[in-house]
């Protein structure tokens, strides 16, 4: 794989980076990647999602712990685009100083930018900002472990 991107990259290039499958998969688009550095997606946010249905019926609030996950998959597509990661499975190791800035609700864009704290081996550390707006709605550090195996035998 050379090191050049094509973007924005799509949902259809998406599903052959990431294992995720809906309901579960939670990036629209990348928008910017810099190699090794930091990657900038989206996430619409609709109010047909299935969480939406019991969290909460009258007042939809996209739950925090669905905020993380969509940080770290916008992580792993930065981490599986390195050549040599390709069809790698990167696996959450951990989440440090997450916080919920705001809510998250139908109608909203989760711009999602991941920055690389620093790469050893087969683990990641990345720091991660979802903003609606240009304002921050949560951040977290993670961490990821990057497995051998190719994700077409999920």
């Amino acid at each position: 794989m050379s090191n050049e991107i094509i973007l924005p990259i799509e949902a259809a290039t998406l599903l052959r980076i990431l294992p995720h499958r809906y309901p579960f998969l939670l990036v629209d688009r990348v928008l910017e990647v810099e190699l090794g550095k930091r990657i900038l997606a989206r996430k619409n946010v609709t109010v047909n999602e299935p969480h939406f249905v019991g969290h909460f019926p009258m007042v939809p609030i996209m739950p925090g712990v669905l905020q993380i996950e969509c940080m770290a998959q916008v992580g792993g597509v930065l981490l599986l685009l390195e050549p040599g990661n390709e069809g790698k499975l990167a696996l959450l190791t951990g989440i440090e100083k997450a916080r919920f800035r705001r809510k998250v609700v139908p109608g909203d864009v989760l711009e999602i930018e991941i920055t690389v704290i620093k790469v050893r081996g087969a683990m990641g550390w990345i720091h991660c900002e979802a903003k609606v707006e240009g304002k921050i709605a949560s951040e977290a550090d993670i961490s990821f472990a990057l497995a051998e195996g190719n994700m077409n035998d999920l």
